[in-house]
């Protein structure tokens, strides 16, 4: 939403309330976004690798697994295994730069990719 408000020049507030009328009135069932969803986006921005794309992907997929991604925003999610798959794949970016180009904060990929790291037994060497 917060894309779309940005190029509309539309508040965020009223396009999630026209969203959720037309999705009403159309009897859209919708599923939430994942955070998988955003994997090549983020990574594409970063100039990153397929490798570092696809072990993100892993680590989200084994999180969904686990449900630790549920009640989470998704871009965080998604950035925090970026942040990770970038560290193991050698082509380290800082979490200010994941955070810009996910639009997050860096305390959002501080927290998110602790506890992905934790809950998985991803070891990180900074």
């Amino acid at each position: 939403l917060d894309e779309i408000a940005e190029v509309s020049r539309v508040s965020r507030k009223e396009i999630g309330r026209t969203y959720r009328f037309i999705s009403r009135e159309l009897g859209l069932k919708l599923l939430p976004t994942s955070p998988i969803d955003y994997v090549p986006r983020f990574c594409s921005g970063l100039t990153l690798k397929g490798e570092v794309q696809s072990r993100a992907v892993e680590i989200l997929r084994q999180a969904g697994e686990r449900e630790l991604t549920s009640g989470r925003g998704p871009t965080g999610v998604a950035a925090a295994a970026i942040y990770i798959s970038s560290i193991l794949g050698g082509e380290r970016r800082t979490q200010r730069e994941v955070a810009e180009v996910a639009g997050v904060t860096e305390v959002t990929i501080r927290n998110r990719y602790k506890e992905l790291a934790e809950k998985l037994d991803i070891e990180i060497i900074l």
